[in-house]
Order: C-alpha cells, then sequence, then structure tokens
C-alpha cells in the first residue's frame, strides 16, 4: 500500500433536496390577518453509513409559523449529501459528520425554504446561522446524560 492510499479524504459527492413539504392549513383566510406570524424552527442533524466511506449526512428543519394560535404555514425541508470519508484519524469522523458535513449543507437549506415559503405567498423566512459545531457538542451532551440515566435507572 502506498502512502498516498492512507491519506485523509473528505470528498463531496453530491448534495441534494430530499425532502420539502409545506402545509397551510388556515389559508386563504390567514392571509387576511394583519398582524405578522410568529416563527418556531426545529433542526435534526443525522448520518447514515451507505458503504464503505460513503456517508450520508442530512439536516431537517421544520419552520411553524402562528399568528395568533392559528398555523399560517408549516414548511419541513430535509437538505442531504452524499460524502466520501476515508482514512481520519480515530475520533474524528463523528465530528466531521456531525458538523463539517452539515455547516456544507445548511445554505442550500436555507435558500430552499426561503423559497418555499415565498412560492406560498408569504414575506420570505430567513434563518440565522447555525453553530454546528454548538450543536453537535449539545447533543453529545444531551446523549451522555440519557445514557447516564439509563444506567442509574437499573
Amino acid at each position: 500500500m502506498s502512502d498516498q492510499n492512507l491519506q485523509p479524504t473528505f470528498n463531496i459527492q453530491r448534495i441534494y433536496l430530499k425532502d420539502m413539504s409545506l402545509e397551510q392549513p388556515n389559508s386563504p383566510a390567514i392571509f387576511l390577518e394583519e398582524e405578522g406570524p410568529n416563527i418556531e424552527v426545529a433542526i435534526d442533524v443525522s448520518n447514515d453509513n451507505l458503504a464503505d466511506g460513503i456517508y450520508e449526512s442530512s439536516i431537517t428543519i421544520t419552520v411553524t409559523a402562528k399568528i395568533k394560535e392559528k398555523v399560517a404555514f408549516l414548511v419541513e425541508g430535509k437538505q442531504a449529501g452524499i460524502f466520501e470519508v476515508r482514512n481520519l484519524p480515530e475520533g474524528q469522523l463523528d465530528p466531521l459528520l456531525g458538523i463539517a458535513c452539515p455547516n456544507i449543507l445548511y445554505p442550500y437549506l436555507r435558500a430552499n425554504i426561503a423559497d418555499m415559503v415565498t412560492r406560498a405567498g408569504f414575506p420570505p423566512v430567513h434563518l440565522t446561522e447555525i453553530n454546528f459545531e454548538v450543536f453537535y457538542q449539545q447533543r453529545q451532551q444531551a446523549l451522555a446524560q440519557q445514557a447516564n440515566g439509563s444506567l442509574a435507572a437499573h
């Protein structure tokens, strides 16, 4: 085996919109409301090993806009990418898939959600930047607490 085969490799194979849905349960009456919507955003990041050294990373964002107690719209989008990752030092794969890949995918998902909301007849929703390193660390802490909680329950 040559040294070249042992070099760490990270390549983007493909970036794609995996899923997008829109619901407007109170249209057209909601367009007559004077008040602006209250926006709630939920996010999830996931990864799957597709083959040796090939991973799918995805971000799912759900945006719910409510005026008073009525839902104006609900948009859910899932942006995904296929990444080739090989020969990483021990312990670096999970942070790469949980931080670097979402950082690459997020701008695409942000644009797709803003476009979908605009096409639905509402002012665009401009999602804020997300620090995926902090998001990753919070998830790791939550998983550790769950593991400790389940161990304590036994």
